[in-house]
Order: C-alpha cells, then structure tokens, then sequence
C-alpha cells in the first residue's frame, strides 16, 4: 500500500515548486527552468493527481491556466476563457490522443489543421463597430492585462476591419519576435551595457508589458492570428481553417505554413517536416499544435479542466548540443540550500549561447556520473537557464576530476549541514548574506508582499548599501535614503514607499508566505492563516498542535518550528507587528463548513464539469472526496457510464446523488 503521507508531500511539494516556475515565466518572464523540465514537473504533478483524487485543491496548478494579471495595466474580464493546452511528446501520446477524441465522437472521421506552436505571448484582441477598442493578454484564462496601447504599435494588427466582419468579435494570436528582431534588439542593449534579453519570448513578453508604449512601439513584434474567440450579429464559418481564411479577408495575418489535413499520419509527417526545418523558420517555436477542424465538434467534445479536447500541443524534442565542462559552481538559496551550477564553455543551442546550466543536486551529479572537464550534453528549449543531460564518455581522458560538495558555505564559511533523507547541502546561518539579500527578493515578490518597484537588483542593491539587513528594515525605508541611490529617480521612490505602504494591508497568509519558512508555500501559508488567525498563535504552537492540522507534516511542522525557535525571526515578527504589518485573519475551522463529515465519491464521466472541479468544490465546502467506496462514504456521485462502484455502492446502501443533485447540493450549500 502506497505511503499516503509521502505521496501527499510530494504533491504538495510539486505545487510549490510550480506556483514558484509560473510565477517567474509568467509574471517576472525569467523563468528559471526549461518548459522540458516544467513539463515533467506537471506531468508528475497530474498523475499523481489522478491517482490520488483525495489530495486535488481547487488552487492546484492543474486547475488554472497560467498566472494571475498584473493589476498595473487594468484587468480585462475575458468574455470566454483562454484555454491552455495539453501536450504529446512523443508519436504514441499523439496518436493515443486522435484514438481517445475519436472515440468520444462516435469514429467519426474529423479533418484536422496543424500550425505552429510559436514560443511567443497569447492575446486576444476585441472589436467593437469594427475598431480595435482592447487588447488583453491571456493572464490566468479569465482575466488579463489590458495592453491596448502597446498591442497598437505592432504594425501587424488592424486597428479597424472592413464592414464584411461581424460588428462585434475577439480574435486570439501569438506575439512574438522573429528571430532576426530579437538578435538585433540584444546587440543593441549590449552596446547600451543593458542586460541581454534570454530568449525572443522572453523579449516579446516583456516588450508587450510595458507601461510606456513608446518602448514596446521601438521594438519588431509581429503577430500571428490562431482563433476567433467570439462573433456577434453576423455568421462565420463552420470550421477552423475556413475560420482562419475569413480573418485573413479583413487583414488580420495569418501563418502561411499552416495545413488542413486529413488523417493523424499526415499530421506526423508535417511534424517531422518542421522537426528537421524548425531553425529555418524566422520565429522560434516549440512544436505544432493540432486542432479538430470542425467547430461543432469543438463545441461538442469541450474541455477537461482547462484543456480543450479538440486540440493538443505536439512538442518537438528539446534542443541539445555538446560542450566543455569547465567547472562546477555553487549558489546559495534564500532557505540555505547550496545549489551546484555546471560553468560551460560558451555554446550556442538554438540560437542562444549558453555559458551555465543547471546541475540539481550532488546526488544528481553523482547518478549522471558528471566530471568537471568533461564533455557534456545541454539541453534547453526556449529556457534561461537549460540543463545538462549527463557526459560524452566516449570522449574522456583520464584528467577529469569528480566534483563533491564544499563543507562549507562559500559565502559566508558556515559548515553546510545535510538532513537525513535531504537531497540538498544546506547552509545554517541564517545571517549569511546570500540568504538574506534572496529573502527580501522573496518577501516583496508578487507572491509574497507585492512590493511594487522593489526586484531583485533593488533589493541586493538595498542589502549592499547597508538599508535593508531584513525584512523588517523595508518599513523603515526613508524617501531620502532611496533617492540616494544610483539612478533613482524622484517619482520612483515615491512610488516604492507607498508600495511599502500598501503591503501593511496583505493578509495574513501573505505575510506568512512571505516570511520563507523552508516548505511553506502559498496553499500552506493560507491553511496556517486560517487555522490560527494571527502569527502570535502560530509562533506558540508545538508540534502535536501542527500535527493535527490536516495536510501538516512532519517536515512542515519541523520547519516551522524551527523558524519560531530562531531569535532573529522573532525580533523581526516583533518588528513587523511594530510597523502594523501582521493583520489578523478570521479563523476558518474545518467542521464548521456545511459540508464537514460527508465523504463523496465520484464514479462515471461527469458533462458539467470535471472530476477534479467537482472534488474542488466539494472540498471548499468542506466536505471529502474519495477515490473508493466504503461505509463512510456518504453519497455516490453517479455521471455517465457509471463503473463498478455503482454496485458497490448499492450493496452497502450508500446513498447516489445524480450529477443535478449534487450541482444543487452545491449551490445551496
């Protein structure tokens, strides 16, 4: 019998680890990852999940879309979701998937249309009278940022349409910088001694999210236009490639390289046909994406928590190439954890020269059998920092030497400790100033405080000068101390301090996400807050207190006690409740949900919503979701094509609740 409580933890800590990946793609567009391995995090995460249904939360990364939008630019309510997609990577995934939708519409055969998936940002752009009036983009699939002004200095999209188109629509497209755009812009931030951007996504995400206009109009984006999200008064087309053809009427662009084809073998072979041509192309893209031409099959098979079933995403394999391994560094993390890095001999993959990448852990290194002076093999596909796969045996000499971890912290000296079961080498002192200048980059993250204008070059800028040792010392910035600063400008530290101002009124979930307790994140930081209500009680707890809280491990309450137990988080907590930043949150118990002690089981395909979003709701009510029926289950969820459970259920009398009896259940609750 699988270990319930490992599995949970590491469901859990994949949760973490992707709200954590999401955040620095989508928000800060620096991720840290390759979309290979992300990919990988999300699969694990999703298999798990289907698993173990018991452990699905309505905030999982598997139940959203993308990222929340920044409020800076004004949100825009998307009038039908923007919906993200699933993916195959390899030929049998492809053909499992075209084998599954045909059965779903009754071994029909379907035509399908094939383009590109061009690693760009997602849009939707709206028409009213026929004039571009909003431009949003896709945020979290229901809400995103309103980016008119800067989606209406691409050259590429139509600020009006002719009187042949409905009167009222949404088209949806790729942003993106072509390739030659994107090699010129870094040529000339590097004569300016301006960062280089990492990848043309990257450049085109942050060129579209620009407050001022007038930079994003300096910059070559194009797009390309996929979909028509929505159309009033006026018919269109029944089906997809008809669709895109009466876009292309009233000047909207439109990929020239797409197909309409007629059989899941035609679609592999315009797989491989781009597999082998990809650096040809003028854009970078990360695969084709395959749709369902037919909109009324479309409408018919809808979607699967926030994947259609009409479309998937077929990725090619992630760029590699070959090159020295000079040396192995290490980086210090904001919880202590020493990180190996692999320093490369430079060399280009995909377009992008690659000098580090990522190494895990020791006992990663130890598996791959990596070697400093080695020749290794790095992967990346459109990522900041890519991966090293493992070495080139063949070639070695004899004078590699075999890396181990230093014994010491290499910032501040401190023996680096390792915990029994740990994979990492940690540093202990909670003084050492890498750890602490990245946990003021943590604290006034998005995620955490939200401290506007405050990044990570301000915030180690901050620490150097001596303004900021922790956390508690940003509510005693001054404005004349800021405009000390290099390049600081009189608005911009006017903006920052009522930033800080603003954050006193997080709540208390916030504040506790943002302290960095080691394996607390966002979902945990809002369990404790409602379990405790303020952080005086949580920093009084003991451990059979936090063993009792549902979802509270070991591990979890070992760190959280051990992050009370230390004087300088203390003083800071005291600190903090000084500046009046530790609000108090009203205490949510468990059983006093209307759903509290029901047990709910789930069998046969659900039309309404998934499975997961029902287990979602039934949890926020407070009620269990189970995978088995036994004789606490309370009620049988029963949804077409019902399974065995059925029969179990009704040999122990449990009572069943159609899929209406439990939407009504739900609403009334």
């Amino acid at each position: 019998m699988a270990d319930l409580a490992k599995i949970k933890a590491r469901i859990e800590n994949l949760r973490s680890q992707i709200n954590y990946h999401n955040y620095r793609y989508y928000v800060l567009d620096r991720p840290e990852i390759s979309d290979a391995e992300y990919d990988g995090l999300m699969r694990e995460l999703k298999k798990l999940e289907v698993g173990y249904p018991q452990f699905i939360t309505s905030d999982s990364p598997t139940q959203r879309v993308g990222a929340e939008p920044l409020e800076a630019f004004g949100v825009v309510q998307h009038p039908q979701p923007l919906l993200s997609l699933g993916n195959a990577f390899f030929k049998e995934e492809l053909f499992s998937w075209y084998s599954r939708t045909l059965k779903l519409v009754g071994n029909k055969r379907f035509d399908l249309v094939c383009e590109h998936k061009i690693d760009g940002l997602a849009v939707a752009l709206t028409y009213l009278n026929r004039q571009l009036t909003t431009g949003a983009t896709r945020g979290d699939g229901l809400r995103g940022e309103n980016v008119t002004q800067n989606l209406k200095t691409i050259r590429s999209i139509p600020l009006s349409v002719s009187k042949e188109a409905p009167p009222r629509f949404e088209v949806r497209g790729e942003v993106f910088l072509p390739k030659a755009g994107f090699n010129k812009l870094n040529e000339e931030r590097a004569a300016e001694g301006q960062p280089l951007f990492a990848n043309p996504r990257n450049a085109a995400a942050g060129s579209v999210r620009q407050l001022d206009p007038r930079i994003t109009a300096k910059r070559p984006l194009d797009i390309y236009i996929y979909a028509l999200g929505w159309a009033e008064d006026k018919p269109t087309p029944p089906t997809h490639w008809e669709t895109l053809e009466y876009l292309k009427s009233f000047g909207f662009k439109v990929n020239p390289n797409n197909r309409l084809l007629s059989s899941i073998e035609e679609v592999q072979e315009f797989y491989y046909t781009w597999e082998e041509k990809r650096e040809d192309l003028p854009f970078e893209a990360d695969g084709i994406v395959v749709k369902i031409n037919s909109l009324a099959l479309q409408e018919q098979l809808g979607e699967v928590g926030h994947e259609p079933r009409w479309a998937i995403a077929y990725k090619f394999p992630a760029l590699q190439a070959t090159t020295k391994l000079n040396d192995i560094g290490i980086s210090v993390g904001r919880t202590g954890t020493l990180n190996p890095y692999a320093i490369l001999e430079p060399v280009s993959v995909g377009g992008v020269t690659i000098r580090q990448a990522a190494l895990h852990n020791e006992d990663d290194i130890r598996r791959k059998d990596i070697r400093i002076d080695d020749t290794v093999i790095v992967q990346r596909a459109g990522e900041v920092i890519p991966q090293v796969v493992g070495p080139v045996k063949s070639k070695r000499t004899g004078k590699e030497k075999i890396f181990t971890m230093p014994k010491r912290c290499p910032v501040c000296n401190t023996e680096a400790i390792r915990g029994e079961g740990e994979a990492a080498y940690y540093c202990p002192n909670a003084a050492c100033p890498a750890q602490i200048q990245q946990r003021i980059e943590h604290f006034v993250s998005r995620g955490g405080m939200d401290i506007r204008g405050i990044g990570e070059q301000l915030s180690s800028l901050l620490y150097r000068e001596g303004l900021v040792k922790n956390v508690a010392d940003l509510y005693d910035l001054k404005k004349e101390q800021l405009l000390k600063l290099e390049r600081m400008a009189d608005k911009s530290a006017s903006n920052i301090i009522e930033a800080i101002t603003k954050s006193k009124k997080r709540p208390l979930s916030r504040v506790i996400f943002a302290l960095g307790i080691l394996h607390i994140g966002e979902e945990m930081a809002e369990l404790l807050a409602k379990h405790f209500g303020n952080m005086d009680r949580l920093a009084k707890i003991n451990q059979e207190q936090l063993l009792a809280i549902p979802g509270v491990g070991d591990k979890i309450a070992d760190s959280i006690l051990a992050f009370f137990r230390q004087e300088e988080n203390r003083k800071i907590i005291a600190r903090l409740k000084q500046a009046e930043v530790l609000p108090e949150e009203e205490i949510v118990r468990a059983e006093e949900l209307p759903l509290s002690g029901q047990e709910f089981v789930i069998t046969g395909r659900l039309e309404t919503f998934s499975r997961q979003e029902a287990e979602a709701r039934i949890k926020a009510l407070g009620g269990t979701a189970k995978d088995n029926v036994t004789r606490q289950t309370t009620y049988l969820v029963v949804g077409a094509e019902p399974g065995s459970k059925l029969e179990r259920a009704q040999a122990l009398g449990i009572k069943e609740l159609s899929e209406q009896d439990l939407l009504k259940l739900l609403e009334q609750t």
